[in-house]
């Protein structure tokens, strides 16, 4: 049977990870950025994720961020799920264990990307990486247009049946028929969290468990209510929370994550836009429609 972990449910952020302009990380802006996520409500913390630059940080550096973030969460009653994967099962489950030794409460492990492996293939990896931290939760995360491979519905049951650490999934696929597959024949107590900001509140309303965010980043107390009043099935006011954030939704994609919400996180005072090669500040162009969206919603 799948673990009952009762906190895993509700607004989880995925953290970006500060930079100065030397490209070193900034580790006093983001120890400020996780303590006003979780005084803002926020419960789970994600660092070392797609938002987070995870892949163009080295192991050190993300065994920074997670120690960082565990530090601030522990002390404040939050938990966090760190992202440990990668395109290789070996070091995926080197770094999962480290994270879990960091004290990290979770692990958020992506479909192995580039490689491209076979449905079979997806299975033999995360059991692999489940057998060898058991007792630790992983959640999958299955985002294709970052992998270009896809976490099948039937893959996904069948490993949360086969592991009771493989504890959840954030999908980010976009396709509503797998994600109502997974959430019609998932195990008792398996967890399913929107990996889409957009696609929030449909997906919660058809049984999903949450939310792994972007735009906690920037509105973390406005993203928590709108999670909150859809999970109690409040959904007038879910609605109205989700159509007034879903310009920033829509526009934290108008180039490639996390350049626009790292302007609009410069913009709000938060922290320096800087980014690590190969991604960049976003065109002027988007510029213009971003400060346009923050005079909407923020």
């Amino acid at each position: 049977m799948t673990l009952r972990l009762d906190w895993m449910r509700g607004c989880a952020t995925a953290l970006v990870t500060p930079f100065r302009k030397d490209g070193s990380i900034d580790d006093e802006c983001f120890s400020s950025l996780a303590e006003r996520q979780v005084k803002n409500g926020v419960k789970l913390l994600v660092p070392c994720g797609t938002t987070g630059e995870s892949v163009t940080m080295s192991e050190s550096e993300r065994l920074l961020v997670i120690r960082q973030a565990v530090e601030i969460a522990h002390r404040r009653k939050a938990r966090v799920i760190a992202g440990t994967g990668s395109n290789s099962t070996s070091a995926t489950i080197d770094f999962t264990r480290k994270a879990r030794e960091a004290g990290a409460d979770a692990a958020l492990i992506v479909a192995p990307y580039y490689n491209k492996p076979t449905q079979e293939g997806m299975f033999a990896h995360f059991s692999e990486i489940a057998k060898s931290v058991k007792g630790f939760p992983i959640m999958l995360y299955n985002v294709p247009s970052r992998t270009s491979s896809n976490i099948s519905a039937e893959t996904t049951i069948r490993l949360a049946a086969a592991h009771e650490n493989i504890a959840a999934t954030k999908e980010a696929s976009g396709n509503y028929s797998q994600v109502m597959e997974i959430l019609h024949n998932r195990p008792r107590n398996f967890k399913v969290f929107s990996g889409d900001d957009a696609s929030t509140l449909p997906l919660i309303a058809l049984g999903a468990d949450g939310l792994v965010s972007v735009c906690a980043n920037e509105v973390p107390k406005q993203t928590v209510k709108m999670v909150e009043h859809a999970l109690k099935g409040s959904f007038h006011f879910a609605r109205k929370a989700h159509y007034k954030l879903l310009p920033l939704m829509e526009a934290n994609f108008i180039e490639s994550s996390p350049a626009p919400c790292k302007f609009v996180m410069k913009e709000m005072g938060l922290l320096e836009e800087n980014l690590r090669l190969p991604l960049v500040p976003v065109s002027e162009a988007s510029r213009k429609v971003l400060r346009r969206v923050i005079d909407e919603v923020i």
